[in-house]
């Protein structure tokens, strides 16, 4: 008798705007961990981002093409919502230092409390990574700084482009 086995399937929510290589380096390791990891980026009518959520989207998938098991969905709602939509039994975030650590911890808490079958998995991003943030990518490519070790390269044009038009 063979019992079927269930994926271990995750979700990775965030803006991704744009993606950095602190996510993508969470998003690597996750997916060592995980059946099927799906990255779900956020649509959050209370931000203005730089890139659409299509145009996001395209960028994270460009990024993690050789990944075979990562996908990439935009969602708007609540997160365990979404997770539960895609029978996901975690929800994986990245922490850079311990200052992201206060805020995460309330957003797993109410998440656990809202869909208690779903566990938040953290991951320290890699040393080399721990200062960098999407918002620190645009205000340094906003002034023209050398953005080449912030993103992955296959994006670096699009991302540069994006200030020489102007934004």
């Amino acid at each position: 008798m063979s019992a079927t086995k269930q994926l271990r399937i995750g979700i990775y929510p965030g803006s991704f705007d744009p993606i950095t290589l602190g996510h993508l380096d969470v998003i690597e390791r996750s997916a060592k961990i995980l059946d099927r990891l799906i990255i779900s980026v956020l649509l959050n009518s209370t931000k203005r981002p730089l890139f659409s959520s299509e145009e996001r989207v395209a960028l994270i998938e460009q990024a993690v093409k050789e990944i075979p098991n990562v996908y990439v969905e935009a969602f708007d709602g609540l997160t365990v919502e979404f997770a539960r939509a895609r029978g996901a039994q975690v929800i994986v975030r990245g922490l850079r230092a311990v200052s992201d650590f206060e805020y995460e911890l309330q957003i797993a808490q109410i998440n656990h409390k809202l869909a208690p079958e779903i566990d938040t998995i953290f991951l320290t991003t890699s040393v080399e990574y721990s200062y960098l943030s999407s918002s620190i990518v645009k205000e340094v490519a906003s002034y023209g700084g050398d953005i080449t070790r912030l993103v992955p390269e296959c994006i670096l044009q699009t991302v540069l482009d994006k200030y020489n038009k102007g934004v």
